[in-house]
């Protein structure tokens, strides 16, 4: 899979509750772009409810299909009961930047092994069927060059096509600034150099996937 390709993530947090033989589980289902952000998300959730017993965790940054970067943590469940099946819901469920907590207040009742992977899983399933869910595309920082006479005619495209630009720069030519999917990349090289009798360019500014549409 391409990771220029458009893929799913949370347009909002969300969260539900699942109670198992008398065990509470919160679950929270948060966006997130780094690990620091998760990280963050997570010790805010912790100060929220203060005196449970776990605080499991699992996270997916970029395509759920093609991940940047993933983890997941038992915070304490016996090894493999709780982050790995919280993981694998996220996975399955396509969920791109996503952090998924799920917060357990122990009800008195051991649920074994079986029991605590199921219940993890399920908590995040819930969470994730009544999220709200948007598709994102990754762009890429691009710099548009065009002599002056030409910077109308540039401006105009990107209108209809409905990119904006983000900075200008101005001396011996133009140089704007703006970010794009990367599926439009092709069809904008090929309109500047029609627009300006092959005298302008589109160039890379930096690697993709750093911004979001």
């Amino acid at each position: 899979m391409s990771s220029t390709a458009a893929y799913q993530v949370l347009a909002a947090e969300t969260s539900c509750v699942l109670e198992e033989k008398r065990s509470e589980f919160i679950t929270w289902l948060i966006p997130v772009q780094n690990r620091q952000q998760a990280m963050d998300a997570l010790q805010n959730l912790r100060q929220r409810y203060p005196g449970a017993n776990h605080y499991c965790w699992a996270y997916i940054l970029g395509n759920a299909q093609q991940p940047q970067s993933q983890a997941f943590n038992d915070d304490g469940e016996p090894s493999g009961t709780a982050g790995k099946p919280m993981l694998n819901v996220l996975t399955h469920r396509q969920a791109g930047d996503t952090l998924a907590v799920v917060v357990r207040f122990f009800g008195g009742i051991r649920l074994g092994a079986g029991g605590l992977v199921r219940a993890y899983s399920g908590a995040v399933s819930m969470a994730t069927e009544q999220a709200d869910w948007k598709i994102i595309t990754p762009a890429q920082p691009l710099a548009i060059q065009c002599d002056y006479a030409s910077e109308d005619r540039i401006r105009h495209l990107l209108q209809q096509t409905g990119l904006s630009v983000t900075d200008s720069q101005y001396g011996s030519d133009v140089t704007l600034l703006l970010a794009a999917p990367l599926d439009q990349l092709p069809m904008l090289q090929q309109q500047v150099q029609t627009l300006t009798a092959g005298k302008g360019s589109v160039k890379v500014c930096e690697p993709a996937g750093e911004d979001r549409i």
